[in-house]
């Protein structure tokens, strides 16, 4: 998390397996929230926050050319280390920046 202000988010990185995961776990969270299934559900880029456990933004490839942006929490393991999708935003593009929101 090189680069970080403090209370601010990362650089944006490109995902990995860990991202994938965090991913994997909110995906049928996303598609209640969506009202649609996903067949294709990859993370490709992502930012993060610490704050009492971690925020991360992440670019979804969610099929064709459309991504989604989710916020997904994952709290401190001393508190139990449960990860939750907190927010979502539709209608992205691959070129659109993974940010904040």
């Amino acid at each position: 998390m090189s680069g970080m202000k403090c209370g601010g988010t990362s650089p944006p990185s490109d995902a990995d397996e860990n991202i994938q995961k965090l991913c994997d776990a909110v995906k049928s969270d996303a598609e209640a929230k969506a009202g649609r299934k996903f067949d294709v559900f990859t993370a490709k880029s992502y930012t993060q926050q610490c704050v009492c456990g971690t925020n991360y933004f992440i670019k979804v490839h969610v099929g064709g050319e459309e991504h989604i942006h989710i916020r997904v929490h994952k709290k401190l393991d001393c508190h139990g280390g449960e990860i939750s999708l907190s927010s979502m935003q539709h209608s992205k593009t691959h070129q659109d920046p993974v940010e904040y929101f």
